[in-house]
């Protein structure tokens, strides 16, 4: 006879641990196989699992705190993949055609893929029945997870080449920089709207409310500063610290190239900036996530015939 599992015990078992202890001694292991034979053939495994190793992580780490059974191995790993794979291509069809360089570039980049994640979302979790605002959470972390691990795959592959020839160290700066800032980038902004999306959840449809709307601008906008906030950072401190001569290149529209101490003023901002940034969205996260209802179990859904007790059914 077989005996229910307690749901504590799955959770000290912990399997996002696991995966990604294993995982990070496979890639150190590439890493060092890679260097020392120079193995060109390596190279894809290399950027595979860097790329992918933190947002399968936390996606494994979010599964375990689903709300209901509607959630299942087979629709996260949908959601994942599919969901990333084609956000990735429309962002990208959409910023070809309709972003140009201009100042308002991040903030298109922003609304594009914002409002991608957010469609592919839609469509995959369309046939639920229980639409519960921690799962829709749960799912917009993964498809948001799935397009920074494809993203992070692209810019790993193309920090490759470099003008002195193909460089794996930059590759693999690239991929611990962008392992380390996954857990507040796509997976963190997609969650948000994954919530608000599921907000209605007694409606069998989705519906594009006024705080939907409200939550993809805000996003929007914490997607195109996390972009920008380099070059924000820059400019603030030619501000704060600039010469002459650097705010005449200012005002011809030229970026002056910046001092040593400068540089490190602007390292700083930018951090400072990026902080600032991810801590507003894991704050409203945590506050959806805590004000967000529990579901109610399926047996709640049973309607009680009238007339008759409940202890009759």
């Amino acid at each position: 006879m077989a005996t229910a599992t307690a749901p504590g015990a799955v959770r000290r078992r912990r399997p996002w641990l696991r995966i990604f202890i294993s995982g990070l001694g496979l890639w150190v292991l590439t890493v060092v196989v890679t260097f020392v034979t120079g193995n060109p053939n390596l190279v894809p495994t290399l950027v595979l699992l860097g790329s992918f190793l933190v947002p399968v992580t936390f996606v494994a780490w979010a599964f375990e705190r689903r709300d209901t059974g509607e959630i299942t191995a087979e629709l996260i790993l949908n959601t994942f993949i599919t969901g990333g794979v084609l956000g990735v291509l429309a962002a990208s069809l959409l910023e070809s055609y309709l972003l140009h360089p201009s100042p308002g570039l991040f903030l298109g980049v922003g609304l594009i893929e914002e409002g991608v994640k957010l469609v592919a979302l839609a469509w995959l979790s369309r046939r639920l029945r229980v639409k519960s605002i921690r799962d829709g959470m749960i799912l917009g972390a993964s498809v948001g997870f799935g397009f920074a691990a494809f993203e992070s795959a692209g810019y790993a592959f193309t920090a490759l080449f470099t003008e002195h020839g193909l460089s794996l160290m930059q590759v693999v700066q690239t991929e611990i920089l962008r392992g380390l800032l996954a857990p507040v980038g796509h997976g963190l902004w997609t969650a948000i709207l994954g919530g608000v999306l599921f907000s209605p959840s007694t409606r069998d449809v989705y519906l594009i409310s006024d705080r939907l709307v409200a939550a993809y601008l805000g996003v929007s906008l914490l997607h195109a500063l996390w972009d920008s906030m380099h070059q924000i950072a820059l400019v603030l401190t030619l501000l704060l610290t600039g010469t002459p001569w650097q705010y005449n290149l200012l005002s011809r529209g030229y970026l002056p190239q910046p001092t040593e101490t400068q540089v490190e003023l602007s390292v700083f901002l930018d951090w400072a900036g990026l902080m600032l940034v991810s801590g507003i969205g894991i704050i409203w996260l945590l506050v959806l996530w805590h004000r967000a209802p529990r579901a109610r179990p399926p047996f709640a859904a049973w309607r009680v015939p009238t007339g008759r007790p409940a202890a009759a059914l």
